[in-house]
């Protein structure tokens, strides 16, 4: 039987602003779609913080027994400086101040992604579409909003008419904003003109001349709009209505709140059950920004060279800093901080790595099944990972009682707080044993210091010492192939 039919998982819906309880639309199966980067430059640790929350819920989810599908786009065209209608996309504006094309900008960034979120132990997504990629989708969703009379086109762009849709529906649902209030704040802005009211957003930009990115549509040479994107992506691999939308707090308004509208003008039907929403990063209880040079990229945590942090300290205990917080809370990241969380990893790290030096005995002083059931606990409150986290910490207190044989458990026991704090550890917070690949990475250095003592004997034409090696690593369960290219092992 699969674990969630036993779990009452509940998540903080951002629509309700409430705790409900998760039931999916279709048993066993989960769809999620997170909001991904706009690949124009490196990521920044605030989307690490926020794309890292939704990790550990694709991972408490599958460990559950779902079977999810876990979407998460590149945002490659149409996200235009500040987030307004008018202006210069990001990609572009990249490309043209380096004098490179546009997708090369964004395989150059869209691969740092990648490679950011692989050191920081992430499970890739189900399904990772481009905006580029789903231009026909987004022209068709257009051309329903139009023929459903909430969208207008003028001068070869296309807008949403938010107060037509606002006669039979709620703009600012999600965020709680009320439209006349928003009327009654804006100003006219220049470039505004060709909307009917300040506050539609575009479906589709007309080019101008000097705009790289184009594509032919009915209406102009042009462009999607950055929240139309989003919406034809996520309705693709996942229905007009699915389980779970996420993405950062900064996201909410308008990003979302006119994803929620496009949706209903399009099908009718609202499309999603669950919103989540990971609050902001700071750095020393200041907003990151370049601008002020209040800033710190990932890579600078593990590689060195930020003036902020003392010392270099690991991807893992980077994550394990980020996860003692809730994701719905602000976090603030400061040198000190993490340097008492790379103790407090450490501690859990020993504890872990102990755990086979205690010897079982007739009997449990130690309710395990109530240990357990703790940490689902902590997980079934909205993902409450530093609850967790005290959990995992109570269990180092038991394992250091254990080893001093102050307390006892069986060996059944004994196996069950083992497999349960591998799963918590790794598979649920998706930390690594850094001990573990210290050990690797020295079985590497060994096997290839064999290798290359092979070679040399190979070349020297002694093959009794070059078979004896090949077979000595064989019976070990270390596979050694040979190709162009070298010899390569494998371990079985």
């Amino acid at each position: 039987m699969p674990l969630y039919k036993t779990q009452n998982l509940k998540i903080y819906n951002s629509l309700s602003g409430e705790k409900e309880v998760f039931i999916p639309l279709h048993e066993g199966n989960v769809g999620m779609y997170v909001c991904g980067p706009t690949v124009y430059s490196n990521v920044h640790l605030g989307n690490v913080r926020t794309f890292m929350s939704f990790d550990v819920v694709f991972r408490y989810l599958s460990h559950l027994g779902y079977k999810v599908r876990y979407v998460r786009n590149i945002t490659d065209v149409g996200h235009v400086v500040d987030d307004e209608d008018e202006g210069e996309d990001k990609i572009a504006k990249k490309a043209r101040v380096e004098k490179l094309e546009p997708m090369e900008i964004v395989q150059r960034y869209t691969v740092d992604f990648h490679e950011i979120l692989k050191e920081f132990n992430f499970l890739p997504p189900s399904i990772e579409p481009t905006a580029t990629g789903h231009i026909i989708e987004q022209i068709e969703i257009i051309k329903k909003i139009i023929d459903n009379g909430i969208g207008y086109v003028s001068n070869g762009s296309v807008y949403f008419d938010v107060l037509k849709y606002n006669e039979t529906h709620n703009y600012g649902i999600l965020s709680g904003r009320n439209l006349e209030d928003m009327i009654a704040n804006t100003r006219e802005l220049d470039g505004q003109s060709d909307k009917r009211n300040p506050q539609d957003f575009a479906l589709w930009k007309r080019a101008e001349p000097e705009h790289i990115m184009r594509w032919p549509s009915p209406w102009s040479d042009g462009f999607p709009g950055w929240h139309l994107e989003c919406t034809a992506m996520s309705t693709k691999y996942l229905g007009n209505h699915f389980d779970i939308h996420g993405g950062g707090m900064d996201l909410k308004f308008p990003h979302h709140e006119c994803e929620i509208a496009q949706n209903e003008a399009c099908t009718g039907q609202s499309p999603v059950n669950y919103w989540m929403h990971a609050n902001m990063l700071t750095l020393n209880g200041k907003k990151m920004a370049k601008s002020t040079g209040n800033n710190i990229l990932p890579r600078e945590i593990y590689a060195g060279g930020s003036p902020f942090l003392s010392k270099k300290y690991s991807p893992s205990v980077a994550r394990f800093f980020m996860l003692q917080a809730h994701y719905r809370s602000n976090l603030d990241f400061t040198d000190d901080a993490i340097a008492a969380s790379e103790k407090g990893f450490v501690r859990l790290m020993e504890a872990y790595d102990t755990i086979n030096e205690i010897t079982p005995s007739q009997s449990s002083t130690i309710d395990i099944q109530a240990w357990i059931a703790a940490c689902y606990d902590a997980m079934n409150d909205d993902f409450n990972t530093p609850i967790l986290i005290a959990q995992l910490f109570e269990a180092v207190r038991y394992i250091n009682l254990l080893k001093e044989n102050k307390e006892t458990l069986t060996a059944e026991d004994l196996s069950l707080l083992t497999k349960a704090m591998e799963s918590f550890l790794f598979d649920v917070l998706g930390l690594t044993n850094e001990k573990s690949l210290e050990n690797n990475d020295k079985l590497d250095s060994v096997v290839n210091m064999l290798i290359g003592m092979r070679n040399e004997a190979r070349a020297n034409k002694d093959f009794a010492l070059s078979d004896t090696i090949r077979d000595q690593l064989t019976a070990l369960g270390i596979n050694l192939k040979d190709g162009k290219e070298g010899t390569t092992f494998s371990i079985n």
